[in-house]
């Protein structure tokens, strides 16, 4: 069982693009959950304590931020930052194997690959999460990005995980809405 050292809820509501022009609400949540590496300072070809601990706290926090939300979550993503005597693997082996199912769970849906994004960094660094829709991967209004960070983590022997959800694509989209057909 995995204790988190701290957790962090980030809630956004979005009412208008950077220029200002009014936009259709865009409410965004992202919980960091902070907790130990149980690997760092050492190789181990074995990661599965990571996809457990990905796991559990994505059934402890899924339900609680798409809770947040204005809406129904419509895009999703994630992301670590794991700590200088982790390993990037460490990041991948939280995020990816086992998190998924409870995120997906949470959004009452999820065709599409949940969008990720994992860095070795220190205390206080920020990682831009991908939002994508969680049905239609080829939604480019739905593509976007939470930048976050918790400013007192990760500690050298911590992992920081990411979980996000948002009601609808980026304020006012104006990029297409599929691959160019050329």
């Amino acid at each position: 069982m995995v204790e988190p050292r701290k957790t962090v809820f980030t809630r956004e509501l979005i009412t208008a693009d950077s220029f200002g022009e009014p936009c259709e609400p865009v409410s965004r949540v992202a919980v960091a959950a902070v907790f130990r590496n149980p690997l760092a300072g050492r190789f181990e070809p074995d990661l599965s304590a990571l996809f457990e601990i990905g796991a559990l706290l994505g059934q402890q926090l899924a339900q609680q931020a798409v809770a947040m939300l204005d809406g129904p979550a419509v895009s999703y993503g994630k992301a670590a930052i794991v700590g200088a005597a982790g390993d990037m693997e460490h990041g991948g082996a939280v995020i990816h194997p086992r998190l998924g199912a409870p995120m997906r769970a949470a959004a009452h849906g999820g065709l599409a690959v949940i969008p990720s994004n994992v860095k070795l960094g220190g205390i206080g660094d920020s990682i831009d999460m991908p939002l994508g829709h969680k049905d239609d991967p080829w939604s480019f209004d739905h593509f976007d990005t939470m930048t976050l960070c918790v400013p007192d983590a990760p500690r050298a022997d911590e992992i920081a995980m990411f979980i996000g959800y948002a009601t609808r694509g980026r304020p006012i989209p104006r990029c297409g809405s599929g691959p160019a057909k050329k």
